[in-house]
């Protein structure tokens, strides 16, 4: 197979998406597509993770919950608002199930509602302004925002205030956080650091911990597949579906031209994308945009060959030891996950 004169190209796609096409997309990932309350199977071992479902359960149903203690009772001298609190906020590690509890709620919910990732969200504020973005989210019954990030000061307290405005427009907000198990102390996303940084919200939240074990049980310090470039040809030639081929600084330069907002469009009906010559990144900008990049690449499930250095070898020793930290650790696992991928 001639790659060169055959294949698709990332950088030839210009994604135009309108803003009710970048609203649209704001709904589960496809493994999410079927999720519900009663498929996800609570490990016996960390009570927490059933006590997470009647949590969602509750919340959906607009009961108010009890304040035993713990953390809840942050809020136990407070009110609830009508038909219980306007957020519940789910705290936990990597594979805990999270996700599957928030598309559950989502999948449960009546009316307009939206489902993305806090990288999501920001990026579409970004790409149409905030006041377009109230409006187009306000009147929505649920705000669902998967991985929330507070490793930006600036984009956390822009999400604070549009949540706050939506908050008092009638919507419920339902958060999960993203921290990986080894990367902060005792390997959990810390809920005090998330109500200082929402402090408007922060009395409207209902926290609930889940404990455990990534279910996935992915070995997440392994290495992402680095094909030769024969192997890449033998796999572009069984390829059943459409599949891009680029080198990835020309990927890198690519993205700097399409807004985040509009990687869903990038690498829309693809069933894989291709690497060439993999080399570890030079600036943050770049790594931040492959991050967007890769995960709207997990979240379709695109498989990723690529050959050159190891995908999850591309962030420097500078860029792990910094603020970014998580997002990067998160994408070099997603990577791992998609370079394996059969």
């Amino acid at each position: 197979m001639d790659t060169a004169t055959t294949a698709l190209h990332l950088t030839d796609r210009q994604p135009g998406l309108t803003a009710a096409e970048l609203i649209g997309h704001l709904a589960p990932p496809p493994q999410f597509a079927h999720a519900s309350l009663e498929n996800y199977v609570p490990d016996p071992a960390h009570p927490s993770q059933a006590e997470a479902v009647e949590a969602i359960r509750r919340f959906a149903d607009g009961v108010p919950a009890e304040q035993p203690g713990g953390l809840r009772s942050l809020f136990a001298k407070r009110a609830p608002a009508l038909n219980g609190k306007a957020g519940i906020y789910l705290d936990g590690g990597f594979g805990v199930g999270k996700t599957h509890l928030l598309a559950a709620l989502w999948h449960r919910t009546q009316g307009r509602k939206h489902f993305g990732t806090f990288i999501e969200y920001t990026a579409l504020v970004g790409a149409l302004g905030y006041q377009q973005a109230v409006q187009q989210f306000r009147g929505a019954s649920l705000i669902a925002i998967d991985e929330f990030e507070l490793d930006d000061p600036g984009d956390t307290m822009v999400m604070s205030r549009l949540l706050g405005e939506l908050v008092a427009s009638g919507s419920r907000i339902a958060a999960t956080s993203n921290t990986p198990p080894h990367a902060l102390g005792e390997g959990r996303f810390a809920a005090q650091d998330f109500l200082r940084e929402i402090n408007a919200l922060a009395e409207r939240f209902e926290i609930h911990r889940i404990d455990g074990d990534d279910y996935r049980k992915r070995d997440i310090e392994g290495h992402a597949v680095a094909l030769s470039d024969d192997e890449l040809a033998s796999r572009l030639s069984t390829e059943a579906g459409p599949v891009t081929v680029d080198a990835f600084d020309a990927v890198l330069a690519h993205l700097a031209t399409v807004h985040p907002s509009r990687y869903i469009g990038l690498i829309d009906g693809l069933t894989a994308v291709a690497f060439t010559k993999v080399a570890p990144l030079r600036n943050q900008t770049d790594a931040l945009r492959l991050v967007a990049l890769v995960d709207r690449l997990y979240d379709a499930q695109t498989r990723i060959l690529a050959t050159g250095t190891p995908l999850d070898q591309v962030f420097t020793d500078d860029m792990l030891a910094g603020g970014y930290r998580k997002k990067y650790l998160r994408a070099a696992s997603r990577m791992i996950a998609l370079t394996t991928a059969s």
